[in-house]
């Protein structure tokens, strides 16, 4: 948090008055109020005094009331802030356009492309000197014309230009994308408000216009959005952990440690309110310093540290892509290789072997310029078989889906993280918030003897208990607490305060009644005495004084603490009845067990009257809170959102396993779980506790091993009371796991500034846009900006999305490339000439490249997507099933292309144009074959839509408005081309008949279309898969390499030989009793039930997602492979499979034995993974 130290009070020693030129008057600079913040407890308040005598001294230097605030003096707010400095931290600069196209140049189909595209161009500007002479012989080389020769660069810089489209559309969406975030951020701040007094009067305003010298008030729960010094509070408690890492809240008073900084969670409940004297009592006035923005200059610096770290590998989709092309752009560089030299030979055997010629030196030109022809051929064929619209479809269907991802709320903010979304296979969810709506709602009520399964009846309840219990609410509760109308019509009305007592004034609310005319009846000044809840009374209770002169105490708190000290009970008749023990165990078991199995926190609510006269001893509390009757017992819960169990069965279905991690206890957990269907009833699952799963997966010495954890995390699906450490343990525990056949990837999502490492190590992090800090927003890769989990459930299903986009692209594009290469190589050798020309060719690649892209890339997502199980990671892009299309189509296409080239002109009627002389006007021959290859791609296209083999490819086909325009605008540029292209597109007008025949042909590919998707994939053995994920060998470099980053340098010796094995295990031993001081610390801290109230919790609890993708990890080095290797496969073949996660297309499963010699031969189990992971923990 890089705004901690920034903001700071201090101030001037009187010697010091010659500095007041710099503070424009007032009585501080910047300087001294920034040193002053520095300090902390004792030494803060010994240099308050010193300087200032005391707050209000320091108030007075700064030209503010403490009662009465600043003025509302724009002039004087402006000053102000000139002086000191704005509150808000400057953002990091964005990146420059310049910069987004420097990065997206390095593609490397792009850089292929960009080298056919210069040396294509080098060549058609290379004119060759002296004319044919008849002694050089005439070959005939083919029917080049002028026209074809002069639009010899039109190829190379037709090239360049997609080249260029693809590199600015990239680097379009790059900027469009940051724009967007920057955009969310900034609304995000403008909504922060924060409460100050000015004139006297209470005001909210934005965050970013507190000024230096603003009283601000702090209540229960706030985050503090400036530095600054405490002027008068009550049992005021700040969460620094974000600062210190002490999860205990520190106490802040004004006459021990005034000091508060921004960014803290605020905890204060008010204790005494007897001193009334100032006007905004029971909450805490602030001296507001702002943030200065030199600090922005620092940040920068550790911003750009923080980004030359790379995040994670390259996304799955990028490592099979870059293959794939890689492939291809091979395949054609030895088509094109083989078309230059059957050319070459042709010509040679034909001008020197049958004709007899022999080579004349004058003759040289003339024979270069026959072979750069055919070098320039070779590069057409290079070019065509070299998909340039590839990266261009990745980009549009990326930046399409995040585009509309944007109205399913999800931020985007890395690109591939969509798509990586989609092989998702484990998702480990926070509860709160994410999974329940985080508002507190009372559901069930036990009150006159009848157990209420929802809010009963007002009518239903005697007026007597139905007031007593208004009364008990309304006035036993914090007066900062209160349920205000929504923001918007229709939401839902809004919760300030503590959540568990708004959940109790709701209850009033639905009953009918009103809480705030009690209120204003007894206002706090006149309460008499109030016991404030703490964790050791786990109550709260409060005592007004009755118009006899009596008093009336009213009592809230845990049922089991407040249930022994109740004697009475009220009954139906709103009378009292003795209650005894036995009748409280009977109670017990009838609604307080059921209500707890439900996940229901219960709260009891009761009285006690003292009669006038005698005044009891107020401050033995013991014989005050005694003798009670209870009014009411109420479950209160955290409702689920009402999409959540929906969506994950959604998740469920899909092959995705959903984990629950939260700070709450183990039984409301369990019982969330079970409402979202985490958990089902007949299942084989584990839930634990956060200290059984550090039990489990730690070994004697407290290292976290590999082997536990596989034991555990198949099975796990709920994790209470767990730590930051233990989410990111898990989340690392998973995706390196090499059980299963697929490495698994996990999704986590996280609202805690605690929850970065977890964020950041998972394969997408996901950020709450609401609850969520910076910290997590900065770590994570889509931020959900509504905070809800079945958001995530659409994640998934973009993320399946763009992958099928991409892959229907590739089989639209592939039989394309298949058929113009084999008709170019084919063409040129037989006839030496290519029946498709240049430009053609071009209007095919480039048009239909980039308009395909467009169309293919923007189908929107189905439901059906969320009914196969992921990918995974070494899934083929192109599978089975399209390669069967792929080919199968290219081979109707070929067939009629060489029926018509051979014996079109017989068949039409029309003059052959295979022989035709040197510069003849284009043929009609040609021209049909160039535009029936055209129509037959444009109804191809409709059958690309489907890639798993479906029937019917029209369907949903209205519902992408997108795919008709470009379909039909290619159909109507065909025609212009054909029928007015001329010259420069080597074609001539066709007659209707022509045109039909051409349609009929097009229309074929559908019906051929049904013919292949009849021919079962199965049997079709002979068929290869390509596109695969990056081989084993890759990955485990890879791994290690991101692992050795995890490890810091000693580790890494660690790893190259023994040598350093004792000075490691040393380190270890140390970082282990850490390790445990510091977890025993923290589990005293969740122990004390019921704080999950109290917001700061969430901070040192924060409930987590996990997902498991499983890295392959070299499961053992080449020295153990020998001996091991037996005894490993039967273990892991005889343990249960985990989770359904088996993916039918899996290439094949079982362990991968993988051998790396660099690495000391050391098993799986051994102390480096526990030593990296404690590292990082730590």
């Amino acid at each position: 948090m890089g705004d901690m130290a920034n903001s700071s009070v201090d101030f001037y020693p009187k010697s010091q008055r010659r500095e007041l030129n710099h503070a424009g008057g007032f009585g501080c600079t910047l300087a001294e109020l920034r040193s002053l913040m520095e300090l902390r407890g004792a030494e803060a308040l010994q240099k308050v005094q010193e300087t200032y005598t005391d707050v209000n001294g320091l108030c007075r230097r700064l030209k503010t009331s403490p009662t009465e605030g600043l003025s509302d003096n724009t002039a004087d707010l402006e000053k102000r802030r000139q002086i000191y400095g704005q509150n808000f931290i400057p953002p990091k600069k964005p990146k420059t356009f310049l910069q987004l196209v420097w990065e997206a140049l390095q593609d490397v189909t792009l850089i292929i492309l960009e080298i056919a595209a210069i040396i294509s161009l080098g060549l058609s500007f290379y004119a060759p000197p002296g004319e044919e002479s008849e002694a050089c012989g005439n070959v005939s080389a083919g029917a080049e014309d002028e026209g074809e020769a002069e639009a010899g660069w039109i190829e190379g810089a037709a090239i360049l230009l997609s080249v260029i489209c693809v590199v600015l559309v990239t680097a379009f969406n790059d900027w469009s994308k940051e724009k967007q975030f920057r955009g969310l951020q900034s609304r995000i701040e403008q909504e922060q408000k924060f409460t100050v007094i000015r004139n006297g009067q209470q005001v909210q305003i934005p965050v970013a216009e507190l000024v230096v010298g603003d009283i601000a008030q702090i209540k229960y729960g706030d985050l503090l959005p400036a530095d600054g010094v405490l002027i008068q509070g009550n049992d005021l408690k700040i969460d620094e952990s974000s600062l210190t890492g002490e999860s205990d809240h520190v106490r802040k008073s004004v006459d021990k440690d005034p000091m508060l900084l921004s960014g803290k969670q605020q905890d204060g409940a008010v204790e005494n309110n007897q001193n009334k004297a100032k006007k905004q009592d029971g909450a805490v006035a602030m001296e507001m310093q702002p943030l200065k923005s030199a600090e922005g200059g620092e940040m920068e610096e550790r911003e750009k540290k923080k980004a030359s770290v790379p995040k994670k590998e390259k996304s799955v989709l990028q490592g099979k892509l870059t293959k794939l092309a890689v492939q291809i752009g091979k395949a054609g560089l030895v088509m094109s290789a083989i078309t230059v030299i059957i050319l070459v030979l042709y010509f040679v055997i034909e001008t020197f072997v049958i004709d007899g010629k022999t080579w004349l030196a004058e003759c040289t030109p003339v024979y270069v310029q026959y072979f750069v022809k055919f070098f320039i051929i070779g590069v057409t064929v290079l070019v065509v078989a070299v998909p340039e619209g590839l990266p261009l479809a990745v980009t549009i269907s990326l930046a399409y889906s995040v585009k509309k991802m944007m109205k399913d709320n999800n931020l985007v903010r890395h690109l591939d993280a969509c798509e990586t979304m989609g092989n998702a296979t484990a998702i480990c969810s926070d509860k709160t918030g994410t999974l329940t709506t985080n508002r507190m709602t009372v559901v069930q009520s036990y009150m006159g003897d009848t157990h209420y399964k929802e809010t009963p009846d007002p009518s239903n309840l005697t007026p007597k208990t139905l007031d007593l219990l208004v009364h008990a609410i309304a006035i036993n509760s914090a007066y900062t607490t209160k349920i205000l109308p929504p923001e918007k019509e229709g939401g839902l009305p809004r919760q300030v305060g503590n959540k568990t007592e708004c959940a109790l004034l709701g209850f009033v609310l639905d009953l009918r009644r009103d809480y705030q005319p009690v209120r204003e009846q007894i206002p706090e000044e006149k309460l008499y005495k109030v016991y404030t809840f703490n964790s050791v009374r786990k109550s709260m209770s409060t005592v007004t004084c009755m118009p006899d002169g009596g008093y009336r105490l009213f009592s809230k708190g845990a049922s089991e603490i407040v249930l022994k000290k109740c004697t009475n009970i009220l009954n139906s008749n709103g009378e009292l009845r003795s209650f005894r023990p036995r009748d409280r165990d009977e109670m017990v078991k009838k609604v307080i067990e059921p209500m707890a199995c439900d996940g229901l926190r219960t709260i009891c609510i009761a009285y006690r009257d003292f009669p006038a006269g005698k005044e009891p001893e107020w401050d033995n509390e013991n014989d005050i809170v005694i003798d009670l009757t209870c009014i009411a017992v109420v479950g209160i819960e955290d409702p689920v959102r009402p999409e959540v169990p929906e969506a994950i069965r959604k998740c469920q279905r899909a092959g995705i396993t959903v984990r629950m991690v939260t700070g709450d206890n183990i039984n409301t957990a369990r019982a969330i779980a079970a409402k979202c269907g985490i958990i089902q009833p007949g299942e084989d699952f584990l839930c634990l506790e956060g200290k059984e799963f550090n039990r489990r997966i730690r070994n004697e010495k407290g290292e976290i091993e590999q082997e536990r954890l596989d034991k555990i995390w198949p099975k796990l699906r709920v994790l209470a009371r767990s730590s930051p450490t233990d989410k990111h343990t898990l989340v690392k525990g998973i995706i390196d796991s090499t059980i299963g056949d697929q490495r698994q990837v996990v999704a986590v999502t996280g609202d805690g500034t605690n929850d970065g490492p977890a964020l950041k190590k998972a394969d997408v992090g996901f950020a709450m846009g609401i609850a969520g800090t910076d910290v997590a927003k900065e770590a994570s890769d889509i931020i959900l900006t509504d905070d809800n989990f079945s958001s995530i459930v659409k994640a998934v299903m973009w993320g399946r999305n763009v992958y099928d986009s991409i892959s229907k692209f590739l089989q639209f594009q592939l039989t394309v490339n298949v058929v113009a290469v084999i008709v170019a190589f084919t063409g040129a050798c037989i006839t030496q000439d290519s029946p498709l020309k240049a430009v053609q060719m071009l209007w095919v690649n480039l048009i239909m490249d980039t308009f395909a892209s467009l169309a293919l890339a923007t189908e929107p997502p189905t439901e059906a997507l969320l009914l196969r199980k992921p990918y995974g990671r070494n899934k083929p892009l192109i599978s089975r099933t399209m390669m069967k299309n792929i080919l199968g189509h290219a081979v109707y296409q070929l067939i009629i292309i060489f029926t018509l080239l051979f014996v079109g002109e017989i068949f039409f009627d029309i003059d052959s144009g295979r022989n035709a002389p040197l510069h003849s006007p284009p043929s009609e021959h040609y021209t049909i074959i160039f535009n029936t290859f055209v129509m037959m791609q444009l109804f191809n296209e409709i059958n690309a839509r489907k890639i798993h083999g479906e029937r019917n490819v029209f369907d949903g086909i209205f519902g992408n408005p997108i795919f008709c325009t470009i379909v039909l605008g290619t159909f109507g540029i065909q025609i212009m081309i054909v029928q007015f292209g001329g010259k420069p597109f080597s074609c001539s007008p066709l007659n209707s008949q022509q045109w039909l025949w051409c349609l009929f042909v097009g229309f074929g590919e559908l019906v051929w279309g049904q013919v292949i998707a009849t021919i079962p994939t199965s049997q079709l053995k002979c068929l290869k898969e390509a596109g695969h994920g990056p081989g084993k060998d890759e990955i485990t470099d890879e791994e290690m390499a991101e692992d050795e980053e995890e490890i810091d340098h000693a580790e890494r010796e660690l790893r190259r030989g023994q040598i350093l094995w004792f000075r490691g295990l040393n380190r270890i031993q140390t970082q282990i009793r850490v390790v445990k001081a510091f977890r025993s610390s923290l589990y005293e801290g969740l122990e004390k039930p019921d704080t999950k109230t109290s917001i700061h919790n969430f901070m040192t609890t924060p409930e987590f997602l996990i997902n498991d993708y499983i890295h392959n990890i070299p499961l053992i080095d080449d020295t153990d492979v020998e001996e091991s290797e037996g005894p490993l496969r039967r273990r892991f073949r005889a343990s249960p499979p985990p989770s359904p996660n088996k993916n039918n297309n899996a290439i094949d499963s079982g362990i991968y034995l993988s051998t790396d010699v660099s690495k000391t031969p050391t098993s799986s189990s051994s102390p480096v993974s526990p030593l990296h992971s404690m590292e990082t923990s730590l």
